[in-house]
C-alpha cells in the first residue's frame, strides 16, 4: 500500500493547472493575465456561454465517424469558442476549451483551415456513458491507490476530515472552522492543492451594494496515476450540469475511474461529487439565483500543496483578505438601532420588505438555533431582500451535519468567532513583540561589541 505522502509526489500529467506553477509556459501566461482582467472587469463573465459551444461539440461527436467529419466540428468548435472569447476571458471552462481544442487538433492531425459548417447532433442516439458502479463492485475492480483510506498504511490513526462551505451573501466556513462575512466581488479561488482547483465568481446581488453571492463555479480534478483523467465540472445560475464539461460522469477511461463521479440529487438544484481516490465529497446547490459549495476533504489532501505555493489567496484554507471582511456585529448592531427602540422601523431602514425583527422571525423558520448560520440569515435578508437566502443558509448547515467530522461543531455561535479573531489579532501581537525584543538585543549587542 501506498501512503498520500508517497503518491503526492507524483506529478499531475495535466497540461495546466489553475494558479499552479508547474503548468506549461502558455498556461502561465493564460494565468497571469487571467488574474488581471478579472480583477478589472469582473462582471465580464456573467454573459459567457461556453456551456453552449462544448454541449453542441459534444453532442456532434458522440459517435465515431469519419476522421474528417470530427475535424470539421472540432473546427466549428473552435470557431465558437473564439466568438465568446470577449466574455469569457475570465472563465476557465473558456481556457479549459482553448487547450483542449489545441490538443485534439494535433492528436486528429486536423488543419485549422477547412469547413466549419455548425456542428449538427446525428441521428443516432449517443450510446450509454460507463456505467457507474455500485461500491462493492467499484471497491473489488479500481486499484488499491485510488480509494484514500485503504491506500493509507496500516496501523496508522483514521485520517483527519475538515469541511469548508462557502454560501449566500457570501459567508464562508474555513477549514478551519473560522466563519467569515466577505465582499471578495469577481473570480476568487477557494481551494488549490496537487489534486484539484476549486474557483468562484461573486457578483453583487444588488446595485450599489457591497452584498455579492456566488453566480459561477468551477472544479479542477487533476489527473492522477491510474485513478482519473483531469475534469472539470463547470456550474453557473441555473446551469447546475449532473456531469463533467465533457458531458462524462465519471473519471474517464483510467481502470479506476469511478472513484471520482458525478451524482445529481436533485435535477437543476442538488450535486455531488466524490472522488474517492482523495477522499474527498463535494455538494454544489443552487438556492434561489445563486450556488452554494461545501466540502469535506482529508487534512492531509488540504496541505498538499505545489512547491513554493503558500497558499495565501485560498479562501478555504486562510479565509478573505481582512479588507475584504464585512463586520458581523456591527452590522446588526447598526440594523438593531435603525429598527428603533419603540419596535417600529425607522424610515429608511426596511430593505425589500424585512425589517430587523421580520428578518430574525423568517429565518427562525428554518434556523431555531441562534448560531452564526442564524446570523448569516438575517444579514442576508437584510441587505438583499432575496428570500431565498433563507434556504440557502439551512442547506449550508445540513451540508455541515453531513460533512463535518465533529457533531459539536455543527454550530459556530458569535463568541466562538470573536474568540478566534481575538486569538489570531494575540498571534499578530505575539510576533510583532518578538520582533521587537530581538531588534533591541541585536541593538544591545553591535553596542556591546563596539565598548
Amino acid at each position: 500500500m501506498q501512503p498520500l505522502r508517497v503518491r503526492s509526489e507524483v506529478r499531475p500529467r495535466a497540461g495546466w493547472m489553475v494558479m499552479g506553477k508547474r503548468g506549461r509556459p502558455s498556461a502561465l501566461e493564460v494565468c497571469r493575465v487571467l488574474a488581471v482582467f478579472v480583477s478589472l472587469f469582473p462582471s465580464v463573465s456573467l454573459q459567457c456561454k461556453i456551456l453552449k459551444c462544448n454541449s453542441e461539440f459534444w453532442a456532434s461527436t458522440s459517435n465515431s465517424g469519419p476522421e474528417e467529419e470530427f475535424c470539421t466540428a472540432l473546427r466549428a468548435y473552435n470557431s465558437c469558442v473564439r466568438r465568446t472569447a470577449r466574455t469569457c476571458r475570465g472563465d476557465l471552462a473558456y481556457h479549459s476549451a482553448q487547450h483542449g481544442i489545441e490538443d485534439l487538433m494535433s492528436q486528429h492531425n486536423c488543419s485549422k483551415e477547412g469547413p466549419t459548417s455548425q456542428p449538427r447532433a446525428r441521428t443516432p442516439l449517443p450510446p450509454p456513458p460507463p456505467p457507474i458502479l455500485p461500491d462493492s463492485q467499484e471497491n473489488s475492480d479500481s486499484p488499491e491507490v485510488c480509494h484514500y483510506e485503504r491506500s493509507l498504511p496500516r496501523n496508522t490513526a483514521p485520517p483527519n476530515y475538515t469541511h469548508c462551505g462557502f454560501f449566500g451573501d457570501p459567508h464562508l466556513r474555513t477549514f478551519g472552522d473560522d466563519f467569515q462575512t466577505c465582499k471578495v466581488e469577481g473570480a476568487w479561488p477557494l481551494i488549490h492543492n496537487k489534486y484539484l482547483s476549486v474557483q468562484v465568481t461573486n457578483t453583487p446581488v444588488v446595485p450599489g451594494s457591497l452584498a455579492t453571492a456566488t453566480s459561477k463555479l468551477t472544479i479542477i480534478f487533476k489527473n492522477f496515476q491510474e485513478c482519473v483523467d483531469q475534469k472539470m465540472y463547470h456550474a453557473e445560475t441555473d446551469e447546475l450540469p449532473a456531469a463533467f464539461a465533457d458531458g462524462s460522469k465519471n473519471g474517464g477511461d483510467r481502470h479506476g475511474a469511478n472513484t471520482l463521479r458525478v451524482v445529481e440529487k436533485v435535477p437543476g438544484q442538488h450535486v455531488e461529487i466524490q472522488a474517492k481516490y482523495i477522499g474527498t465529497t463535494i455538494v454544489v446547490r443552487q438556492v434561489g439565483r445563486y450556488l452554494t459549495f461545501a466540502v469535506r476533504m482529508p487534512e492531509e489532501v488540504v496541505y498538499a500543496v505545489e512547491e513554493g505555493d503558500n497558499q495565501d489567496l485560498y479562501l478555504c484554507l486562510h479565509g478573505c483578505p481582512a479588507n475584504q471582511r464585512i463586520d458581523f456585529r456591527n452590522f446588526r448592531a447598526r440594523a438593531a438601532e435603525a429598527h428603533g427602540a419603540a419596535g417600529r422601523p425607522r424610515s429608511g431602514s426596511v430593505v425589500q420588505g424585512f425589517t430587523y425583527q421580520s428578518a430574525k422571525a423568517k429565518c427562525k423558520e428554518r434556523l431555531p438555533v441562534e448560531d452564526l448560520y442564524f446570523h448569516s440569515c438575517v444579514f442576508d435578508l437584510l441587505s438583499s431582500g432575496d428570500i431565498n437566502f433563507t434556504m440557502a443558509a439551512y442547506y449550508a448547515l445540513e451540508d455541515v451535519k453531513m460533512l463535518h467530522s465533529n457533531s459539536n461543531r455543527y454550530h459556530i455561535f458569535e463568541n466562538d468567532a470573536f474568540m478566534s479573531n481575538a486569538a489570531e489579532q494575540g498571534k499578530g501581537f505575539v510576533s510583532l513583540l518578538l520582533l521587537h525584543l530581538l531588534a533591541i538585543l541585536l541593538w544591545t549587542e553591535c553596542c556591546t561589541v563596539d565598548l
